[in-house]
């Protein structure tokens, strides 16, 4: 086998500790603001530390960097972990986090345009792969080099309009797009098998056209390697990321309770003792 290449292991330490910020702040906004959706957010919180950690070029000083790569969280309720993420990497103030789904907020429930960072208003599910599709077009035409990714919810690909965009991005030959599945298998009304089953789900998106790659969602090398590998044969790649909905506190993983519930002040610490000590 093999060996890793000069600073794997480094990269991957690294990850999974913007991972632990992520998920902590995150359980912090939702748990002050008595919102919800933090299941969803704790899944998908080693996505977007790999992507705002290693492979996304950007530059907090400069938001609209024209050169900067695009990010779409089409599964717009799961904003806490990419506004967690953008505060930490220094888009605006990590004290700002503490104003989460207040009124006059700008940090709104889900992920919203004016915030530093973020490129389009999402939450309406089934949208945000079609927005991106546009996006990567217009770079595309234009000779970019900056690439585009959107991550999805399992539960939004019962969407029509994400399996249009999903016809639209091979055809126009846009390898400059990657989506990525947080394929948690619980939707907001219970498992995705039991409300409208995806399954076989990879060879959905292969027989569309696309380059699919299924990986252990959690496992931060291995999503590294998806989302950084060179575009193959001017197709779109699909990251189908295996996770487990509410990842790293042990009494929320797996249960659709924690789609709506906020944690208790008691369930908030033992929360952030067990992140703490992962």
């Amino acid at each position: 086998m093999a060996s890793a290449p000069p600073g794997c292991a480094g990269r991957a330490d690294a990850y999974r500790a913007f991972a632990r910020q992520i998920r902590a702040e995150s359980l912090r906004m939702v748990h002050r603001a008595r919102s919800s959706h933090i299941g969803g957010a704790l899944s998908v919180a080693d996505i977007v530390a790999v992507l705002y950690g290693g492979v996304l070029r950007h530059d907090p000083r400069r938001p609209d960097w024209p050169e900067r790569d695009r990010f779409f969280l089409s599964k717009g309720h799961a904003c806490v972990a990419v506004y967690a993420a953008l505060a930490l990497r220094g888009f605006f103030p990590v004290e700002e986090l503490a104003t989460f789904y207040q009124d006059g907020s700008r940090l709104a429930g889900h992920i919203t345009a004016g915030v530093p960072g973020v490129e389009a208003s999402t939450g309406s599910l089934g949208h945000g792969l079609a927005i991106a599709c546009g996006v990567a077009l217009g770079l595309h035409r234009d000779r970019s080099a900056a690439r585009v990714f959107a991550v999805l919810s399992d539960g939004e690909c019962d969407e029509g309009s994400t399996w249009e965009a999903a016809l639209f991005a091979p055809h126009h030959r846009l390898d400059n797009l990657v989506a990525i599945v947080d394929y948690n298998k619980i939707q907001s009304m219970g498992t995705v098998k039991e409300t409208l089953d995806l399954e076989p789900f990879a060879e959905k998106w292969r027989a569309f056209g696309w380059n699919v790659r299924e990986i252990d969602g959690h496992d931060v090398s291995a999503i590294e390697a998806a989302l950084s590998a060179p575009p193959e044969g001017g197709r779109p790649t699909c990251a189908i990321a295996h996770t487990v909905k509410g990842r790293g506190v042990s009494f929320m993983e797996g249960r659709l309770l924690w789609h709506y519930r906020p944690p208790s002040d008691e369930e908030l610490v033992r929360a952030l003792e067990e992140i703490a000590g992962a």
